[in-house]
């Protein structure tokens, strides 16, 4: 944005001390002159009867010229350097602030000192960079990830392609269905892409949803990939509204679903939905059996393109996008998403969302 010129912030608390000095300076002289008349309701002036009273009106004057332009000085230069020390923490502040513009989110302000507001604010400018610096950073390793998921199909497309190219009695149908199952892979990878894309732009219009009907549906829709897999999948839970996009909310289920039907024991698995109506939130719980689950696995779970290799199936593995989307989906509803281990094998998670009020209108919905 382009300014005019004009004072520093430095000269203006200079002028405004020096004023003060002054304007004081100027009460005080005027004090002391009244000491020496004084004017009666008529008007008549009361001289105070001292001998020498001539003598001291004639110093007084000139000495209180003097100390005036003493006080002016001592005003301009009292006022700079103190201005200059009450605003050296802006000028790191702002040192930072042009270091960041740069694209150096590294530099940290870390001012030293008791709390004040001065302090208050380079702190939090330096979370901000730090925020602002891990979200850099998570967007480079995304377009990092992304390339090469991208970069992956195609590869293996193209490689299929030259090899029949080079032995052209080579049966097609094989290649064919390879080439479609390596397509269909690449069309979910891109779908996931645009609809993380969307989550995070947060656009849409908050409608009550009945996250018990929203379970519902999912659970029905994923029943064959469920019985696929010989996972028995259970649902339960009341009415429990929440204000957001239906849409958004039903992958959030059926992405939570999906994951704990495929990541989940090779017989005998077991999903449980579970939907619950609490006074302040609406919580949806998706709990599956499994292998055990390390900690250093389960902080990695919800970032992009981390799949869990050790968990995965050969199929349905999935593009790694899935509980990525969830958390987004979570965070844009104002929400919270907790995983957390189960003691004999598989994972437990829940989202959090704020309660919206009962209508008849969700269930219709």
């Amino acid at each position: 944005m382009s300014r005019p010129p004009g004072l520093s912030v430095r000269w203006k608390l200079t002028l405004s001390y020096a004023g003060l000095v002054m304007v004081a300076g100027l009460l005080l002289i005027a004090a002391i002159a009244l000491a020496f008349r004084l004017t009666a309701p008529d008007g008549v002036v009361i001289t105070v009867r001292y001998p020498y009273y001539e003598g001291i009106v004639r110093r007084f004057l000139p000495a209180a010229c003097v100390t005036l332009v003493l006080l002016l000085v001592f005003g301009l230069v009292g006022g700079w350097i103190l201005a200059g020390r009450m605003l050296a923490p802006v000028a790191q502040i702002t040192q930072a602030t042009r270091l960041a513009t740069t694209g150096s989110l590294s530099h940290r302000i870390e001012m030293p000192g008791r709390q004040d507001e001065f302090r208050e604010l380079a702190d939090s400018f330096d979370a901000m960079l730090a925020q602002l610096e891990a979200h850099v950073a998570e967007q480079r390793r995304f377009a990092a990830n992304a390339s090469h998921e991208l970069r992956t199909p195609l590869a293996i497309t193209q490689a299929m392609l030259d090899v029949a190219r080079k032995d052209p009695d080579r049966p097609t149908d094989e290649l064919v269905d390879r080439l479609h199952a390596v397509n269909a892979r690449a069309i979910d990878l891109t779908e996931a892409l645009l609809l993380l894309s969307r989550t995070e732009q947060g656009s849409f219009t908050p409608e009550v949803v009945d996250l018990s009907l929203v379970a519902e549906e999912s659970a029905e829709t994923l029943l064959p990939l469920a019985e696929e897999h010989d996972v028995l999948l259970e649902t339960s839970g009341d009415l429990a509204c929440t204000s957001g996009s239906r849409a958004l909310l039903l992958q959030l289920t059926t992405n939570l679903v999906h994951n704990a039907i495929v990541h989940n024991l090779s017989e005998g698995g077991i999903v449980q939905l579970e939907v619950a109506d609490w006074p302040q939130a609406v919580l949806l719980t998706v709990e599956n059996t499994g292998e055990p689950i390390s900690p250093e696995l389960l902080a990695t779970l919800t970032e992009p393109f981390q799949r869990g290799n050790e968990r995965i199936r050969s199929d349905h593995g999935g593009v790694g996008l899935g509980l990525a989307i969830v958390k987004r989906i979570t965070q844009v509803h104002g929400g919270t998403l907790s995983l957390m281990p189960r003691p004999d094998g598989g994972l437990r998670v829940t989202v959090e969302l704020p309660r919206a009020e009962t209508t008849t209108t969700a269930r219709s919905g």
